[in-house]
């Protein structure tokens, strides 16, 4: 299944793989689709299925395979000549039903998951500072009662000023809302298994310690690490015990990364807070108390790339091809063949 070699001067052929075909207006737009027909030969049709002739036709030809959202996941045998993958989304391998396969005969792959990072990351350190300040509640209340809240009970020690926030998981968007807290003047502390205990090297102002620390002492205790047999329901009763009284844990990660039914205990008394982008089940069931309690802020898995951050993915992508058709490595690889 080796690719045929192309023609000198040749462009390399780049087939478009998105379910619906709608998104890759949404992801590069006009000026996206500039970049990538200017470095390869774009096939103009969106491949969404692979049982028709003319999806098999033009998978056949493919040495570089754009896709993302909803692509189908493509055998190896459809697609002989494929040299390549670039994936508008966080992970190559869901487009692929053979990626071992492909791998073996030296397809490369890469992602946008650092594209998408960074709204997620945006997100959080928005609702960080938002629920130091005690906004939510503050909102509420003068929803309320249509008067100044009693700002003695609700909002004593509210402020970002000498406060603590956890973050648990030194992923991209862990290690990137890290990197936006720099500037002010909260101290951080970071849980990850692989960190030893002190500085984190390469994010100055963090500090790493173990996950009942870091629980215990802070103040928001913001998630981002990945949904494994490891970390499903890390976030447990235990866990969620230690944080202070008047604490706010946010989870833009997975929902599964939380005992749900553990939160929901804590919730009820009252006694923490939570700003929850995402759930298990997501969402939540309609007769969910998740959807009542005051002391939640509920959001539908938004702080992901959305409207016009779709284009920094797109960017990305288009980045990638242009380096694949000089010759070049990407910039954000992904192993076929998970570790």
């Amino acid at each position: 299944m080796s690719p045929s070699p192309r023609a000198a001067g040749a462009r390399p052929r780049a087939v478009l793989a998105f379910d619906p075909p709608e998104l890759v207006e949404r992801i590069f737009g006009a000026d996206g689709l500039g970049r990538l027909g200017a470095v390869v030969d774009l096939d103009p049709e969106v491949v969404v299925e692979i049982g028709s002739e003319a999806a098999r036709a033009r998978l056949a030809g493919a040495e570089l395979l754009v896709a993302g959202w909803g692509a189908p996941p493509v055998p190896a045998d459809l697609v002989p000549r494929l040299r390549a993958v670039a994936y508008a989304g966080g992970v190559a391998r869901t487009c692929l039903a053979d990626p071992a396969v492909l791998a073996a005969h030296g397809v490369a792959a890469s992602n946008a998951r650092a594209a998408n990072a960074v709204p997620v990351a945006e997100y959080a350190l928005a609702m960080i500072l938002l629920a130091n300040k005690k906004a939510h509640a503050a909102e509420r209340a003068y929803r309320e009662r249509r008067a100044a809240p009693d700002a003695e009970r609700l909002l004593t020690g509210a402020g970002n000023y000498r406060r603590t926030v956890g973050i648990v998981g030194a992923s991209l968007v862990g290690r990137r809302v890290v990197e936006l807290l720099r500037p002010f003047d909260l101290d951080v502390l970071l849980y990850s298994p692989e960190l030893s205990a002190g500085p984190v090297p390469g994010l100055p102002g963090a500090r790493a310690t173990g996950l009942d620390e870091v629980a215990a002492r802070s103040d928001v205790l913001s998630l981002h690490q990945p949904l494994t047999p490891g970390t499903a329901g890390q976030i447990d009763a235990r866990v969620l015990g230690l944080m202070p009284d008047g604490a706010t844990l946010v989870n833009t990660a997975r929902g599964g990364v939380v005992d749900g039914a553990a939160l929901l205990a804590e919730l009820r008394t009252g006694r923490i807070d939570a700003v929850l982008d995402v759930t298990d089940p997501e969402p939540p069931a309609a007769d969910s108390e998740l959807w009542s309690l005051p002391n939640v802020v509920l959001t539908p898995h938004l702080a992901g790339s959305t409207g016009t951050e779709l284009r920094r993915i797109g960017d990305s992508v288009a980045a990638e091809v242009e380096r694949f058709a000089r010759g070049l490595p990407f910039a954000h690889p992904e192993e076929l063949v998970a570790s």
